[in-house]
C-alpha cells in the first residue's frame, strides 16, 4: 500500500526545475518600468484609461456599486459585505460563480446517489452559506491588511502636510505610493473629491468601503479640521502612534492566546482525523452501522456539540481592542 515509484519523484523534480527556469527567465526580462502601474489596482486601471471619471466608475462597478457610488443590491448588509470584502470581479461574475457552486453541489450529491433532499441542501449550502463564509473571510483578511498599512499611510499624509501640501494632495500621495488595499481606497477618495464630493463625504465613503475600527478616528479628525481648523498634522501623528500601539497590543494578545488556539485546533481536528484514518485503514469498521439512521443522528449531534465547543474556545482566545 505504501510502495512508491521513484520515477514519480523524478517527474516532480523535473516539473519544479522547469517552473523555476521559467520564473528566472521572467524575472530576467521583466520590464521594471511597469512596476509603477502594478502598485495597486487603481494605477493599473489608470494605465489603460486616461479619463479619471471612467476609472472611478470602473472601480465602483468592480466593487458591486453603481456608477454613482450607491449600493446595487437592496440588501444593505449583503451589499456592504461584498463591498468590504474587496472582490473586484463584479456583481455579475460573482452571481455566476455562486450559481456554478450551487450546481456543482447539487450534481455532486446526485452523482453519489444521495436523495433529492440532500442534493437540495448541498446546493443551498454551496450557493448561499459557503459564499457568505468566503466573503466574511475575505473581508476580515482585507481589514487586517488595511489596518497594518494604515499607520504608514497616515505618516505619508503627515509628512505631506508639513511640506505645505493641502489635504487632498496628501491623500493622493498615499494613492500613488502604497499598495492595495490602502492605495486604491485612498485613490477612490481622491477621484471622488475631484469630481464634486466634499472631503468629509469622501472620507465617510472610505469608511463604508473598508469598515475597520481605526478609520472613524481618522475621518473625525479630518472632518473637525475641515470645519474648525487646527494642526491636522500633529493630530494625525498622534493618531498614527495610537493605532500602532493598538496593533502592537493585538499582536501581543495573539501571541499570548496562541496556546489556546492550538489546543482548540487539535481538539477539533483530532476526531475528524481519527475517523479518516480508521476509514482508510479499516474501511469495514463503520460499515455495519453506517446505514443506520441513529448513526446519522449521532453524527449530527456530535457535530453540533463540537461547533458549540469551537465557538466557546473561539470567544476565549479572541479579543477586540
Amino acid at each position: 500500500m505504501f510502495d512508491f515509484n521513484p520515477i514519480y519523484l523524478f517527474y516532480l523534480l523535473v516539473g519544479l526545475s522547469a517552473a523555476m527556469l521559467a520564473e528566472g527567465g521572467y524575472l530576467l526580462f521583466y520590464n521594471k518600468a511597469s512596476y509603477r502601474k502594478n502598485i495597486n489596482r487603481r494605477l493599473k486601471v489608470m494605465d489603460a484609461k486616461t479619463d479619471r471619471e471612467s476609472v472611478l466608475v470602473q472601480l465602483r462597478r468592480e466593487r458591486g456599486l453603481t456608477a454613482s457610488g450607491d449600493y446595487r443590491l437592496p440588501l444593505v448588509n449583503l451589499n456592504q459585505l461584498l463591498l468590504q470584502s474587496g472582490l473586484s470581479i463584479g456583481f455579475g461574475k460573482l452571481m455566476l460563480f455562486v450559481a456554478i457552486a450551487a450546481g456543482a453541489g447539487f450534481a455532486g450529491m446526485t452523482m453519489f446517489g444521495q436523495p433529492l433532499s440532500y442534493a437540495l441542501l448541498a446546493a443551498v449550502f454551496c450557493g448561499l452559506v459557503l459564499p457568505l463564509f468566503v466573503l466574511k473571510f475575505l473581508r476580515s483578511r482585507r481589514q487586517k491588511k488595511f489596518g497594518a498599512q494604515f499607520p504608514d499611510a497616515i505618516d505619508i499624509i503627515v509628512r505631506s502636510l508639513r511640506a505645505g501640501h493641502p489635504t487632498p494632495v496628501a491623500i493622493n500621495m498615499v494613492a500613488r505610493e502604497m499598495a492595495d488595499p490602502v492605495g486604491t481606497e485612498f485613490g477612490i477618495v481622491t477621484d471622488e473629491i475631484t469630481y464634486g464630493s466634499d472631503l468629509e463625504g469622501a472620507m465617510r465613503n472610505l469608511y463604508y468601503r473598508v469598515g475597520t475600527d481605526d478609520l472613524p478616528l481618522f475621518v473625525t479628525a479630518v472632518a473637525i479640521q475641515g470645519s474648525t481648523g487646527g494642526n491636522l498634522g500633529e493630530i494625525l501623528e498622534n493618531l498614527s502612534a495610537v493605532i500602532r500601539m493598538r496593533f502592537k497590543m493585538r499582536r501581543k494578545i495573539r501571541a499570548l492566546a496562541a496556546e489556546g488556539r492550538a489546543s482548540a485546533l487539535i481538539l477539533s481536528s483530532l476526531p475528524i482525523l481519527m475517523f479518516l484514518v480508521i476509514q482508510f485503514m479499516v474501511p469495514s469498521f463503520y460499515a455495519s452501522v453506517w446505514h443506520e439512521s441513529l448513526t446519522k443522528i449521532g453524527l449530527v449531534v456530535a457535530g453540533c456539540w463540537m461547533g458549540i465547543g469551537n465557538f466557546i474556545m473561539y470567544r476565549l482566545v479572541n479579543f477586540r481592542i
